[in-house]
């Protein structure tokens, strides 16, 4: 049954820019230079720490722990939509999650580099609840409004993300670069972005919980025999299996995404390396797209209303493989990055926001929290693959243009995958 109002709309666009910032100063800026510093001060001469009894190089402890979260989301986020699903109290479990998550990144303030094994555990788990919490608010997708809303939905839920995850990081980066007139110490002013962050996330999920909670006390028309969390999980794996449809998508999201990912993930690396641009212009760029990103995830949302949302999609994807080829032949300079971050802001949340939408219609509104699980892990999943490739090819290359070039195959093969996935037909009204 799908309920459609103005409140619960709000709700659910209100997660994104809750959990966005999250994403932006979280995960995108601040604490993997904050935790990498602390690995400083205690790593002995050779750079190592003893991390629970293991050797672990201080400047790799960031990149592993991302890796071990999402381990752990690959595990567990199926076990989660299948309870989602069962239980059908979406709302009240996504302010679960984002509340247990929001806690965790607040208590990164207080962590110093001798609990460092704790702060590693909070991390991992924040990050794992982070998670949890988006396969809940995208099954809600089909939950808030009708089949032929979603792709304009989506978009907007993306592009008023991107709104509410600069704004907390412009305010995180003011506290950072004016640590000295404030009187306090650069570490300081790192750790203050994790009370911003967490209370940003907390207090917004909150709001939106409010909003969102009637659709929990509304008697479902779907009735879901309750044969029990790991039950009901083996039987959608079942389906899931023989539904070449959804597999073929998540097969080429898994592709297109992780060039997506990748291409976000190196870019600060390869204007610092390659082109020798300073960590605080990167930085405004990271902010100045946070913003395009609105207006490039709308307009590509306009050009969806015209052609469909496949062909838009596949539509983005040319644009990143230009993205990469750009990268190549003609990113030089300062300018040409502000160039480059154009670009991606123009069809950064248009991609995800399509693809999402797109997987809404493919799946049983029934079990939307499990598929959405699938789709979850298959961005996290596969968010090591892309990196890997390009460390190969610039260890082999010595040459980060060359191993950014290496990225096009992601986007080629994504986007003949998602040519020949089926979607269904709607009628291109939306609301606005």
């Amino acid at each position: 049954m799908t309920q459609n109002s103005n409140r619960i709309l709000r709700g659910w666009y209100l997660y994104d820019w809750a959990n966005s910032a999250y994403v932006t100063s979280i995960l995108t800026v601040f604490f993997g230079p904050f935790i990498t510093e602390l690995c400083g001060k205690i790593a002995n001469e050779n750079g190592f720490i003893n991390i629970i009894g293991l050797q672990i190089y201080s400047e790799s402890l960031y990149p592993y722990l991302v890796t071990v979260s999402v381990i752990l989301q690959f595990v567990l986020l199926p076990a989660v939509g299948s309870y989602t699903d069962l239980k059908r109290k979406k709302s009240l479990l996504l302010f679960f999650f984002s509340t247990l998550g929001s806690i965790l990144t607040l208590s990164f303030f207080f962590l110093e580099e001798y609990d460092i094994e704790f702060l590693s555990i909070t991390f991992v788990l924040s990050n794992f609840f982070f998670g949890a919490s988006i396969v809940v608010y995208n099954s809600l997708l089909t939950q808030i409004c009708p089949s032929n809303q979603r792709d304009w939905v989506s978009s907007k839920g993306w592009a008023i993300g991107y709104i509410g995850g600069g704004i907390n990081l412009g305010l995180n980066l003011g506290i950072m670069f004016l640590h000295k007139p404030l009187g306090i110490t650069l570490e300081t002013a790192v750790r203050i972005t994790f009370i911003s962050t967490g209370l940003w996330w907390f207090i917004f999920s909150f709001v939106s919980y409010l909003l969102l909670k009637e659709i929990d006390s509304v008697n479902q028309s779907i009735i879901i025999k309750r044969t029990g969390v790991f039950k009901n999980l083996l039987k959608t794996l079942g389906e899931l299996s023989k539904n070449k449809n959804i597999l073929l998508f998540l097969l080429a999201y898994l592709f297109f995404n992780d060039g997506v990912q990748t291409v976000i993930v190196i870019s600060t690396q390869f204007g610092r390396r390659e082109l020798n641009l300073s960590f605080e212009f990167l930085v405004v760029v990271i902010l100045f797209v946070q913003f395009l990103a609105y207006f490039g995830t709308l307009l590509v949302s306009k050009i969806n209303e015209k052609y469909g949302s496949k062909k838009t999609l596949i539509f983005c994807l040319i644009i990143w493989n230009l993205i990469v080829i750009y990268s190549f032949f003609l990113l030089r300079d300062w300018v040409g990055f502000i160039g480059l971050a154009v670009l991606i802001s123009l069809v950064l949340g248009g991609t995800q926001a399509l693809s999402r939408s797109i997987f809404s219609n493919l799946i049983a509104e029934s079990k939307s929290a499990e598929y959405f699980s699938f789709y979850e892990i298959s961005e996290k999943g596969s968010s090591w693959i892309g990196p890997l490739v390009f460390g190969l090819v610039l260890q082999l290359t010595k040459s980060y243009r060359y191993a950014i070039l290496s990225l096009i195959l992601f986007f080629l093969f994504g986007m003949i995958l998602i040519a020949i996935v089926k979607t269904p037909n709607f009628s291109r009204k939306v609301q606005g």
